[in-house]
């Protein structure tokens, strides 16, 4: 059975964030997410960066390392990275 995070907090800005942080589009995201085997298309992330899309343990955890980033990072309320 696959595990999804039912977002109850949105944390798509936070994402947003990181990927521009690491200078990263939407469309690279996705390719680096498909190289580990993860399916996602740059249209499905795009839907996780506005909340519109439940994340995958395994594509939360993939992400983490995409941007380099900690638990912190990810789950950050209000503030500015």
């Amino acid at each position: 059975m696959e595990q999804c995070i039912v977002q109850d907090l949105n944390i798509g800005n936070n994402l947003k964030k990181l990927r521009k942080r690491a200078n990263l589009t939407q469309a690279e995201v996705a390719a680096r997410l498909e190289l580990r085997g993860l399916s996602v298309s740059r249209e499905i992330y795009a839907q996780m960066e506005t909340g519109k899309h439940h994340i995958k343990v395994s594509v939360l955890l993939a992400l983490k390392e995409i941007f380099r980033a900690d638990f912190e990072e990810l789950f950050e309320i209000g503030t500015e990275l």
